[in-house]
């Protein structure tokens, strides 16, 4: 039974949670936007620059915006080990994710593309099942599967075209590339709580500057000088905010959440990459996109459901 005098503790200590929760899916929230827009930006640069290049470009312009923030940073509590972890993280991503995503951008369109981004959370629950014995509720088991069939009629709505001469192997790439990030995002949560978020973020940026250093070396001659303006500002983008804030941000909700209760909100990454492919590139919705697009929203709200009305019950029961 709670005595009275540890139930105010109790209460407060769960409303802390609560606060820490609230952050956590604001940053989730933000990670989720700038992801949704990445499609439609890369899908603008890929058009002037090789997939190495493009990737060079983006990690060193996130290197150059952390560099001055560095020395400010926590140090990292360090154990034996660390190093070959860090070093697997840094080849899932940024190298091999971002090499098959940009890659599927060229065989497929910025809407199917980021569509496929829906499948993360069937990958990151199975991980976290494996690794982390993380256990997924009924509700968060239904809204997936929501999500999943959302996915599955974004691809039945979607055409072929110019921007898309072979979206099976680039929706194949893509794939690929979720299946990294997936490892990724439950194997970061090993470090989540010993290395600081900007800390993790600033180091596989700055991996990703060497690994893709062949972009710039092997680039035709004049291949920098001609890109529009509007490649450049998209390379910008894409490696300013994109790049440091949404893996940024990802990597502190990490800290509070489960892996797979935090994967969950990739679903809405696709419904991003929709809106901003018509919007931005002129890639057509169907009626049937649109549906898709209500059964991806409606899958993760489902998801996040559960965990918010146990939250809710654990107050009222410790201030009772």
């Amino acid at each position: 039974m709670t005595t009275l005098a540890s139930a105010p503790a109790q209460a407060a200590a769960i409303k802390h949670k609560n606060r820490q929760t609230f952050w956590a899916l604001l940053a989730l929230l933000g990670a989720v936007l700038l992801w949704g827009t990445s499609y439609a930006a890369t899908k603008t640069a890929i058009s002037h620059f090789s997939p190495m290049l493009l990737i060079w470009l983006r990690m060193v312009m996130a290197s150059l915006i952390l560099l001055p923030f560095w020395r400010k940073l926590p140090k990292p509590d360090y154990r034996p080990g660390d190093a070959k972890w860090l070093l697997g993280l840094g080849l899932l991503q940024p190298c091999l994710y971002f090499l098959l995503e940009v890659q599927a951008l060229h065989y497929s369109t910025s809407s199917q593309v980021g569509a496929v981004a829906a499948l993360a959370p069937l990958f990151v629950a199975f991980f976290a099942w494996i690794w982390l014995k993380e256990r997924m509720s009924p509700a968060a088991i239904a809204g997936l599967l929501l999500s999943l069939g959302g996915v599955l009629l974004l691809s039945l709505g979607a055409s072929k075209g110019a921007s898309a001469p072979n979206p099976l192997l680039g929706n194949f790439l893509q794939l690929l590339a979720i299946f990294s990030i997936a490892f990724y995002m439950v194997a970061i949560k090993r470090f989540s709580q010993r290395y600081d978020t900007w800390w993790l973020t600033g180091s596989q940026d700055l991996f990703g500057v060497l690994f893709f250093l062949p972009g710039i070396l092997l680039a035709p001659e004049g291949a920098l000088t001609s890109a529009p303006k509007e490649a450049w500002l998209s390379v910008l983008y894409l490696g300013g905010v994109v790049t440091l804030g949404g893996f940024g941000l990802y990597n502190m909700a990490m800290r509070w959440l489960p892996a797979s209760q935090a994967a969950m909100s990739i679903n809405l990454v696709p419904l991003i990459a929709i809106l901003l492919g018509w919007i931005w590139l002129g890639e057509a919705l169907s009626s049937l996109q649109w549906l898709a697009a209500a059964a991806i929203l409606g899958g993760v709200l489902l998801g996040q459901l559960p965990i918010t009305l146990r939250r809710s019950e654990q107050v009222v029961q410790a201030q009772a």
